[in-house]
């Protein structure tokens, strides 16, 4: 006797619910009840569909913010955060993925117009602890098309520092005969950091000492007097929470 099939969406939604009614949230998060599982079910009633994983063979790149599934938890217009699901932030295709319940190479794609950002949990490595990540709309970006994808929160104290991801598919032209040239699609990769001053500016910024004292002119000797020879984005985030510490709640 066969048994019946039973699509992808139906195992989502029934890991999705038994793992609200199993950890549902505090009501410091408002996650409780038939609130977030009504919420999860509105979240995954967009017609999600098991997408292929990852792009053509032979593409070089990749279209994820992070490649790896990663522990994340949705915020929604209410305000409300769900349940740990493991995501992708899909930049090339502007989407959220969610991996798909006992098919590891498959996707479902979320429906997002209700998401307001994400967190993702980083696993400690052998060089930094565990951290959370904290993703949010892009709600004051300098183009209009840019305001639906998700920018990284580095650093929110009375500056706050955005990093804006983007990614841009260059297809590869029929070669020629004997040519030398590029035969693979390229996936390429364009960071942007932004600061958002006290009076709700945006400034495009470098992470250099000179680049951030001038877009945060409050804090310039404060800067001066941190900024032990920083190189890297951790170091200069370390070099932010220092002078800049995040507002007491």
């Amino acid at each position: 006797m066969r048994c019946p099939y039973v699509s992808p969406v139906f195992f989502l939604l029934a890991l999705l619910l038994t793992g609200a009614r199993a950890r549902a949230q505090s009501a410091a998060t408002g996650q409780e009840g038939a609130a977030g599982i009504s919420n999860l079910r509105d979240l995954t009633s967009g017609m999600p569909a098991v997408l292929p994983h990852g792009l053509g063979e032979g593409t070089v790149g990749s279209p994820y913010a992070d490649t790896r599934w990663l522990p994340a938890q949705l915020r929604l217009t209410n305000n409300l955060l769900l349940v740990p699901i493991a995501l992708k932030y899909d930049v090339l295709g502007h989407r959220l993925l969610m991996r798909s319940p006992g098919r590891a190479t498959d996707s479902l794609q979320l429906d997002d117009a209700r998401v307001t950002g994400f967190v993702l949990t980083e696993p400690a490595s052998g060089l930094a602890p565990a951290r959370l990540r904290q993703f949010r709309r892009f709600v004051e970006a300098p183009l209009d098309r840019e305001r639906p994808d998700y920018v990284e929160v580095l650093h929110a104290g009375r500056y706050t520092l955005l990093k804006h991801y983007t990614k841009i598919l260059k297809v590869a032209g029929q070669p020629e005969a004997y040519s030398t040239g590029p035969r693979s699609d390229v996936i390429e990769d364009y960071l942007d950091y932004y600061l958002r001053t006290p009076e709700a500016k945006l400034l495009p910024v470098k992470l250099s000492l000179r680049a951030l004292q001038a877009a945060a002119p409050a804090l310039a000797g404060l800067l001066k007097s941190a900024a032990h020879n920083p190189k890297t984005e951790a170091d200069w985030v370390a070099v932010l929470n220092a002078v800049d510490p995040e507002p007491s709640k």
